[in-house]
């Protein structure tokens, strides 16, 4: 046989041997390997934890601090306490710090919402006092609500010392962990989603007007991530000498959310790269599973001692649940709670029961049913009509 003819026999039984055995590909996913002395991974809709290492390790948070401060600036928001377009001016104090920063001048002002890309997308070390200064009238006052905060959220391996993260020693009182952040993170992007806005800016700038004028100043974001890992809503990056490299990340897809934090990585790159395989790790694992909550309520809840005698009711949300590794839709189960003995009078919105969700007979969520109309007691003379009814129907009906 001919060394051509030899060829063309070795590349068709190449080729056919190729398509009866499945050979592994290069692409295929490799078992997940963190360098970064702690880790950790959650689903933010449960919370739930899917990957951890180290995760309670008490270790120095550099900037990624101010994912806490941000939940407080994101608070007062919401609860009208500051405007985005409140003017903040600079402290003395608060133009003096080091680090990163966009070199706010003392006495400069701009807007909250200025504040909080510089934040956000620069990490700036002299805007987070600012702001500090701007929600609680000081630092020192601003950090006992970024603790209080803390405890409220379950972190039980933090204590804040500043807004920022400079503190760069656990000596200092200064500390939180891999899971600890990712509860702040969770509670940030859960809670706050107009965060992501910020947090994924890749360029911006602001203008410094001062009283040598005006002039321009860039921002660039420190977290890489939000060029090139889809899906990507935030969020924080830090780094000193002794806290080497951080990040908590967080990504988002068909509605599953998830946030992965490394901590004390040994080089920056390895942090983004570390994140992202987490985040990948974790978008394979889950499943969204949804329910419509109309196709499980009662079409009429009788109601005692009212004007009616039946009453419609609804949910404020559909039933969403994020299924784990080798949890099936098939062994969720649903129950109705209502109230006992549901008497008039009823308001429009009133709380009346709850839906009851369940994986493997395991509690995963409760929905409250609410009043969907008003239902008055029953009057004496309404007594009298219902009774006249009756005999007026019974007399036709003979």
């Amino acid at each position: 046989m001919s060394a051509k003819k030899n060829l063309l026999f070795i590349m068709s039984l190449t080729l056919f041997i190729s398509n009866i055995i499945y050979i592994p590909r290069a692409t295929a996913k490799a078992a997940l390997s963190i360098d970064s002395k702690t880790a950790v991974l959650i689903e933010n809709n449960s919370g739930r934890i899917l990957y951890e290492k180290n995760k309670d390790k008490e270790m120095i948070p550099a900037s990624i601090t101010k994912i806490m401060t941000l939940n407080l600036i994101f608070d007062a928001l919401s609860s009208k306490k500051i405007k985005l377009t409140d003017e903040v001016t600079t402290s003395e104090y608060a133009a003096s710090m080091g680090g990163s920063q966009v070199f706010l001048e003392p006495g400069e002002a701009q807007n909250v919402e200025t504040m909080i890309k510089c934040i956000s997308i620069a990490s700036a070390n002299d805007a987070a006092v600012s702001m500090a200064e701007f929600v609680a009238g000081s630092e020192t006052e601003f950090v006992k609500l970024m603790n209080q905060k803390a405890q409220k959220l379950g972190m039980k391996h933090t204590h804040f010392k500043n807004c920022n993260g400079l503190d760069d020693s656990i000596s200092s009182g200064h500390f939180s962990s891999a899971y600890d952040v990712a509860l702040m993170s969770r509670e940030l992007i859960t809670k706050h989603p107009e965060i992501s806005k910020y947090s994924t800016t890749w360029m911006d700038k602001i203008t410094h007007k001062t009283k040598k004028g005006e002039k321009e100043f860039g921002l660039t974001n420190t977290n890489k991530l939000i060029r090139t890992y889809t899906g990507i809503t935030g969020l924080k990056t830090g780094s000193t000498s002794k806290a080497k490299y951080c990040l908590s990340a967080t990504a988002s897809r068909n509605g599953i959310s998830l946030t992965a934090v490394v901590m004390a990585s040994p080089d920056p790159k390895k942090r983004f790269n570390e994140a992202a395989s987490l985040l990948d790790y974790g978008f394979s694992l889950c499943r969204n599973y949804s329910e419509k909550t109309s196709k499980v309520l009662p079409s009429k809840i009788k109601i005692a001692g009212g004007r009616k005698k039946y009453l419609s009711s609804y949910t404020k949300s559909n039933f969403k649940y994020i299924l784990i590794k080798n949890e099936s839709s098939e062994k969720i189960s649903r129950k109705v709670y209502l109230k006992k003995d549901l008497t008039a009078p009823v308001k429009k919105g009133e709380n009346i029961g709850k839906i009851t969700y369940f994986l493997n007979d395991t509690k995963i969520d409760d929905i409250p049913i609410y009043a969907s109309e008003s239902v008055n007691r029953a009057t004496y003379l309404d007594y009298i009509l219902k009774s006249f009814k009756k005999l007026v129907f019974s007399t036709y009906a003979a």
